[in-house]
């Protein structure tokens, strides 16, 4: 089963998704794709350490190829977050660009297989109507792609609001 939580910064979206793996069979893996720049980006995985200590988390680091990732055991994935997997599959460490909707793709592919529960986390951005740099309306319309695509694959689709799960496809899982 996959399902897939979307919505914008800051609504809940980690903290539903944790609760959703914490009732979903044992083991429980962790999927960090967020790489730690700067004080604030080590501020935030600080925080999501801490939300989900005590919850039987094994945490997997890792920022690209997860075509390549083969988990210890099959139980419940959370992959933390597509946003942040697609900018690292998009821009490599020299700043190089390229096309990271395939490699995302099938990265969460290879995943399903090993996993009786895989929660996807992801971004809802693009819809404020602001322009961006090419560079990043290029990663937008990369992530529209890849959350669209999510979106069809999943069994349950939920967007978060002020905390408040939306359900878009499926049933609520909690």
């Amino acid at each position: 089963m996959m399902i897939l939580l979307i919505g914008g910064s800051g609504c809940g979206k980690s903290y539903y998704g944790e609760k959703i793996c914490v009732s979903a069979p044992a083991p429980r893996y962790y999927l960090a794709a967020m790489q730690p720049y700067g004080e604030e980006g080590e501020k935030r995985i600080a925080r999501h350490r801490a939300m989900r200590a005590g919850k039987g988390f094994e945490t997997i680091e890792r920022y690209r190829d997860y075509a390549a990732l083969k988990l210890p055991s099959k139980g419940t994935a959370l992959l933390e977050c597509a946003a942040n997997l697609t900018a690292n599959e998009m821009f490599d460490d020299n700043g190089n660009q390229s096309d990271p909707v395939e490699r995302v793709l099938s990265g969460v592919d290879a995943l399903l297989p090993q996993c009786e529960t895989l929660v996807v986390i992801t971004n809802e951005i693009g819809s404020d109507g602001i322009v961006y740099s090419p560079s990043t309306t290029d990663y937008i319309r990369a992530l529209g792609k890849i959350n669209a695509a999510l979106a069809e694959k999943a069994d349950t689709v939920i967007e978060m609001a002020a905390g408040i799960p939306i359900l878009l496809k499926g049933e609520l899982p909690l």
